[in-house]
């Protein structure tokens, strides 16, 4: 059994998740209190509580689910889990990944991620940008109902999810457009996100380059264990490397498919999603039907997992 784990981002967050998992296990309520020592106000309330509205929002859901993340990491390794021989994380899951592969401490991830957020969503006004789903087209199909979208605007693939599963995002009023042409061209779904901030389009490209000084102050070495990058599928290299991507990540496709596919070629037969929700591993089964899958978003998950990847 060779082990890989990913851990997801934006969009995965729900009000309660990892109460369960607290009520076992007190490192997810130990990373929550770091975590908000670090953000200046009560994360693990906030998840609790609500409202969901303000969870959703981004500068609160970034921190919330690099903090997910590293607490189901935690998790997994008091509970005797095995430790992974590759990484990955779904855009911001992508911190996780190189927190639990020890580039660069939990905090100081959450002071960059903490800044990430507010630079992505002061980039473009609320309602003036947007995300949307298509399903059922071709990633060229996709691509070419972006540009035909487009006009004057901005309307790009910026999630490559699975097959026949990409992401766009943009100018509102040019999404909007790809929609109408997507379906028009026999999408089985296209929908818009409950999001406003166009991530991993070039509209975040200022974004990305202002996060520059936020990772320069941030302590980053090589990761202990190989960390494969979303932006390009390959294994980050040095601490330079991961300040250049993770700049650059913010306005960059997730190339989500070609990440799977490399950590399979690099001899992964067992992939774990390591933090909320589900979404990752059913990614991993659309992209790769001989990949075991787990997850760790709840007890019964976490015991599934162990068994998984402890089994003969």
């Amino acid at each position: 059994m060779a082990l890989a784990m990913v851990f997801p981002g934006q969009g995965s967050q729900s009000q309660g998740m990892q109460a369960d998992l607290a009520s076992d296990f007190t490192e997810v309520g130990e990373t929550y209190a770091e975590a908000s020592e670090v953000l200046g106000y009560d994360l693990w309330q906030l998840v609790t509580d609500g409202p969901a509205e303000r969870l959703a929002e981004t500068t609160i859901t970034q921190p919330a689910m690099l903090t997910a993340g590293f607490a189901a990491w935690r998790v997994w390794l008091k509970a005797g889990g095995s430790a992974p021989a590759q990484l990955s994380g779904h855009s911001l899951g992508e911190y996780t990944a190189l927190v639990c592969g020890g580039a660069l401490s939990f905090a100081d991830a959450m002071r960059v991620v903490q800044r990430r957020a507010q630079l992505m969503q002061d980039a473009v006004p609320v309602g003036a940008g947007a995300m949307a789903a298509i399903i059922g087209l071709d990633d060229a199909a996709v691509i070419d109902v972006c540009g035909e979208a487009a006009g004057d605007g901005v309307a790009e693939a910026v999630n490559f999810n699975a097959p026949g599963q990409v992401v766009i995002a943009g100018d509102a009023e040019a999404v909007d457009r790809a929609v109408v042409i997507a379906s028009d061209r026999g999408a089985r779904r296209a929908l818009k996100l409950p999001v406003s901030v166009p991530a991993h389009s070039r509209l975040m490209r200022e974004a990305g380059e202002a996060l520059q000084e936020a990772l320069a102050a941030a302590e980053i070495t090589r990761p202990e264990i190989p960390v494969v990058a979303a932006s390009n599928a390959e294994a980050y290299v040095d601490g330079d490397d991961i300040r250049t991507r993770l700049s650059a990540q913010v306005y960059a496709p997730v190339q989500w498919v070609a990440t799977i596919q490399a950590m399979a070629a690099a001899g992964a037969d067992t992939v774990i999603e390591c933090g909320p929700g589900k979404v990752l591993a059913g990614l991993v089964r659309r992209i790769d039907k001989s990949l075991q899958t787990g997850t760790l978003d709840s007890p019964a998950g976490l015991e599934k997992a162990l068994a998984l990847t402890t089994a003969e």
